[in-house]
């Protein structure tokens, strides 16, 4: 048991797992960000343009309801929500094109004079 338990230990424990966990927790709190900014922003503004942003419209067929106007308005909300998350990945591109390159790292810089001092010999 204690063998699986440090196997299990050493599985989580590694880079990609830990990364994917990180991702995974990111995207949660992007999604009430970006849905938060539709809600409270976008839709609003859309409902002052072109009056009000939700639709209600429901269909009813002996007791049930078909609520198709919730349908249109969730597929409104995907086509925003992707928008606004296409102009935050162009923005990230546009910042990491525009970022300035790291310095190279000790070792990098060691191994550079030695290659250029065997080159001198």
């Amino acid at each position: 048991m204690k063998k699986f338990l440090n196997d299990f230990k050493a599985f989580i424990m590694t880079g990609n797992v830990l990364l994917l966990a990180v991702a995974f927790i990111l995207g949660g709190a992007t999604k009430a960000v970006v849905d938060s900014f539709v809600k409270n922003i976008v839709q609003p503004i859309i409902g002052a343009i072109v009056g009000k942003p939700t639709f209600a419209n429901v269909l009813k067929i002996g007791k049930g309801r078909i609520s198709y106007g919730a349908f249109i308005t969730d597929v409104i909300n995907l086509v925003i929500i992707g928008l606004v998350l296409f102009l935050i990945v162009k923005a990230y591109e546009k910042y990491q094109k525009n970022k300035p390159a790291d310095a190279p790292s000790d070792e990098v810089v060691l191994l550079t004079e030695i290659r250029d001092a065997l080159r001198t010999r």
